[in-house]
């Protein structure tokens, strides 16, 4: 037996009114996955690169985070039964030194011309003239400057210093065109040693902006040069804000690259005469295993740390993708 289903009622002249729908059912959503599930995609994820960072926590993260305790002892090789724990001394020690902030300006200052001012302004311009130049031209003058370059530091030094010695090249060419000569090597031993790095890193930043320069369209360049501009209004207005990234990505590492560099002042001077060339790395090494003080020499290697990576913070900033 069925029973029939109400029937609509009339309401005020003669409508049927009829009875408000019920409320729907809305379908069942899709729960968020749980964390459990999230964990272990995030696991997965990182299962390719775990290699590459443990190998990074053992051989780096692991060492300079000892070296960083080192630092704040009195570890030394010789002499010691076992090293205690003196805080801050070592740096105090450090910017008391005279010795110590005359290597923090020879370093300075050795940066500045070497890398800041002499690879990366020689490396632009014979980037831009190799641009011009016949291929034999090119072939003969980047054959020359990256041999010099794939030298080994030890080896650069002991031909700069063959250069720069009282009987060396330097003078010899000298006295042969009757101008006077000097003992380039004790009186002025951080220009010298700063042109030696000079002639031997300019290669990398030729290689760098020889890439660079290639990247630009030559339409850019044929339109300025009908429009009537000169080399240099072409090379200001056009050349050096379009490479403008590269120009801070080769400072930044040739910077960092030349504030540690050892062997070649070591063979060329060892520092002297005197602390004449004394830089950063020379400086930390002498008080660290010439002078047996691990702990005050580890503390001068994390000052040097400091140093490039303010450098590092600068150049980055520079690198920054204009809005």
């Amino acid at each position: 037996m069925t029973t029939a289903s109400p029937a609509p009622s009339a309401g005020p002249g003669g409508v049927a009114k009829t009875s408000p729908p019920g409320p729907r059912s809305t379908p069942p959503t899709a729960k968020p996955p749980g964390s459990r599930a999230r964990a272990r995609r995030g696991l997965l994820r990182a299962l390719p690169v775990s290699p590459a960072v443990i190998l990074l926590a053992l051989f780096l993260a692991g060492p300079i985070g000892y070296c960083a305790y080192i630092a704040f002892t009195d570890l030394q090789l010789t002499g010691q039964a076992e090293s205690s724990f003196v805080g801050l001394d070592n740096f105090r020690e450090a910017f008391n030194d005279e010795r110590f902030l005359n290597a923090v300006w020879l370093t300075l200052v050795f940066t500045f011309l070497s890398s800041i001012i002499g690879q990366n302004t020689l490396g632009l311009a014979l980037a831009t003239l190799m641009q011009r130049a016949s291929k034999p031209v090119r072939t003969l003058t980047g054959a020359i400057v990256v041999t010099a370059w794939v030298l080994p530091e030890v080896v650069a030094g002991f031909l700069l210093y063959a250069f720069f010695r009282r009987e060396g090249t330097l003078n010899a060419v000298l006295d042969f065109l009757h101008l006077p000569s000097q003992n380039w090597l004790f009186t002025l031993p951080i220009l010298a040693v700063s042109f030696a790095n000079v002639w031997r890193g300019t290669a990398f930043s030729m290689l760098v902006y020889s890439a660079a320069l290639n990247e630009i369209p030559k339409e850019i360049t044929e339109a300025a040069e009908v429009d009537g501009a000169g080399g240099w209004r072409r090379m200001w207005h056009i050349t050096l804000p379009m490479i403008r990234r590269s120009i801070g990505t080769n400072l930044m590492l040739n910077t960092l690259q030349t504030l540690s560099v050892f062997g070649l002042i070591w063979v060329m001077t060892r520092g002297g005469p005197g602390n004449d060339s004394q830089t950063l790395p020379l400086f930390m090494y002498e008080q660290a295993f010439q002078k047996s003080m691990i702990g005050y020499g580890t503390a001068v290697a994390l000052l040097l740390l400091l140093v490039g990576s303010l450098f590092s913070v600068v150049y980055m900033r520079l690198l920054r993708t204009e809005v």
